[in-house]
């Protein structure tokens, strides 16, 4: 008897899906391994496993096999890659060095360096937007003045009540070492009941 047709859905048990495709992974790369022979068809074979582990088999040259694979389906060699690679990083630099030209232009100009090529419609647009930064500076300035003054005040009340605290207990001191220093009337009235004892002891 045959064994019976095996559903192909995916194997739960992570053990037994490890077997499996360590069992199929090594007939799948024998048989392209004996259809190259065979038949003298060029193979190439590329498995990765679920873990990200790399196996091949290529029965000519794999960076030949890809190429050609690549040019079949229409895709850009790895000449090509490279070539259009250097065109579009040259471009982006080419471009970044003109950006940045124009940027140190502008800061020279704002602090009036190299002004003599500008024109009546360049000085107007460089006079309102220093008016414009002018502003915004001095807009912020106020707003840092007025937050440190806040602080002052503040750091001012938390000083003030701290004196008023500490002038409170001086003048509690003196009050309290006075009545530290009178005896209690308990105290006095056994005292002298002790001078009065001593006294009749005497005579």
């Amino acid at each position: 008897m045959g064994r019976g047709k095996v559903e192909l859905k995916r194997i739960e048990n992570s053990a037994s899906r490890q077997v499996t495709f360590s069992k199929r992974r090594n007939g799948l790369l024998k048989k392209a391994f004996e259809l190259s022979i065979l038949c003298e068809a060029e193979v190439s074979l590329i498995i990765f496993s679920p873990s990200g582990k790399f196996y091949q088999f290529s029965s000519h040259d794999m960076e030949r096999s890809v190429a050609r694979y690549r040019s079949e389906v229409g895709l850009p060699g790895t000449n090509d890659q490279r070539s259009r690679s250097l065109e579009f990083w040259r471009s982006e630099i080419e471009e970044l060095r003109r950006t940045i030209n124009k940027t140190e232009a502008q800061l020279r100009h704002f602090i009036g360096e190299d002004i003599a090529p500008l024109g009546l419609k360049e000085l107007k647009q460089l006079e309102r937007q220093l008016k414009t930064g002018v502003e915004r500076i001095r807009s912020k300035k106020k707003r840092v003045i007025s937050e440190h003054i806040k602080l002052l005040k503040s750091e001012q009340r938390a000083l003030q009540e701290e004196n008023a605290r500490l002038q409170k207990r001086l003048h509690e001191l003196p009050d309290a070492n006075v009545s530290s220093r009178i005896p209690e009337p308990n105290a006095c009235n056994a005292f002298h009941q002790q001078r009065i004892f001593l006294d009749g002891s005497h005579h």
